[in-house]
């Protein structure tokens, strides 16, 4: 039996790093027969948002106030966990800072995994300036340095290799896929999807832009957007003043997200950038075909273009509503390319996954 530790920001969100951990540790305990453990921040009452084995024990430690008593109690924290429970592994599944430092904070005593979930370019500003540069560069350098201590440097693509310089630790492992129902979706609501949370790097101002350029034609259609919503509400707001209330529908996050792919004809996926694109592989599980910007990275992995959906250049309103359109006007086209997900797909099965994620931990562990 392996023991594991995941050290994470968190588990009671809605996010795709959330499911993709849940389902992953459930499927080690039941599949591998894995100790599984996992370390949260902030999180004393452990309400999950996605279904976790009742095997797994959870840890939480609180982190507060400046930088300075924040990284002390990180540290203290941490040290004592890992000290309780002597774990075979640990695993660093966070994208910020502080999660690619981790080997050169507490040293490797115990082999030390990093999954990044995010592109590279999600820890830079995207604000423009002199100072922000100086700052993007140090961050660069700071992120490379952390990344060449870990034993084994995990991406989700083979596009998020060319983020990093150091090649040597990294490995390929996808998302597995979070469900395969035996349904399809008959492509014949007119109902499109899109699933992630209201952050500017979703790019959901891109969708609506788009959006706006072929309602008229396609005013029988409705847009649903499923995601948590930012405190100022931005994107709710733009389809205001875009006048598109009528056709665009806000939801919040929901449990059976499947029932809502497998009632939805397209999944759309306008992000600026990604680290894989879980609502991809999700949405062609129920047969959907998907257009996508080309975005770093994760699309153009997953879609075979003109085949199981559309690739647009990344930040490409005006195409990405062409190709759109074409998708929403030929129901043919949407059941062959939807037929054509389904069957694709298959390559990011759980069981898949897990071979090899088996493989490098019993690796690590000799």
């Amino acid at each position: 039996m392996i023991k594991t530790l995941y050290i994470t920001n968190g588990i009671n969100g809605s996010g795709g790093l959330e499911r993709v951990l849940s389902i992953k540790t459930n499927g080690l305990i039941e599949q591998h027969n894995y100790e599984i453990h996992i370390l949260t921040l902030n999180e004393k009452d452990v309400k999950p948002f996605y279904p976790f084995n009742s095997k797994i024990h959870f840890h939480n430690i609180n982190v507060h106030g400046n930088f300075i008593s924040y990284l002390f109690a990180y540290y203290r924290g941490i040290k004592k966990v890992i000290k309780d429970i002597n774990p075979d592994i640990i695993s660093v599944c966070d994208d910020g800072l502080k999660g690619l430092l981790f080997p050169l904070i507490f040293g490797k005593k115990i082999p030390v995994i990093y999954e990044r979930h995010a592109a590279k370019m999600l820890n830079f500003s995207s604000k423009k300036g002199y100072v922000n540069q100086i700052k993007t560069k140090i961050i660069d350098i700071l992120m490379n340095l952390g990344q060449r201590r870990f034993d084994k440097f995990i991406v989700l693509t083979s596009g998020n290799i060319k983020d990093w310089q150091y090649k040597k630790n990294i490995e390929v492992i996808p998302n597995p896929v979070s469900f395969f129902p035996d349904t399809f979706s008959n492509l014949e609501n007119k109902k499109i999807i899109a699933v992630g949370s209201h952050s500017y790097n979703k790019g959901y101002d891109l969708l609506l832009e788009s959006w706006k350029q072929i309602i008229e034609k396609f005013s029988d259609w409705k847009l649903h957007i499923y995601g948590k919503f930012d405190d100022n509400k931005t994107f709710i707001k733009l389809s205001e003043q875009l006048n598109l209330n009528e056709t665009v529908v806000f939801h919040q996050p929901v449990k059976n997200i499947e029932e809502k792919y497998l009632d939805s004809s397209v999944l759309v996926l306008p992000s600026r950038s990604e680290g894989f694109g879980m609502v991809l592989i999700e949405a062609m599980a129920c047969g959907l075909p998907c257009v996508a910007f080309d975005c770093p990275h994760g699309p153009a992995d997953i879609i075979r273009n003109n085949e199981d959906g559309f690739l647009v250049e990344n930040g490409n309103s005006k195409e990405f509503a062409d190709k759109l359109s074409l998708v929403m006007n030929d129901i043919a086209l949407r059941k062959k390319m939807g037929r054509k997900a389904k069957y694709n797909v298959h390559r990011f099965s759980l069981d898949e996954v897990l071979i090899k994620w088996n493989n490098i931990f019993q690796n690590l562990k000799k």
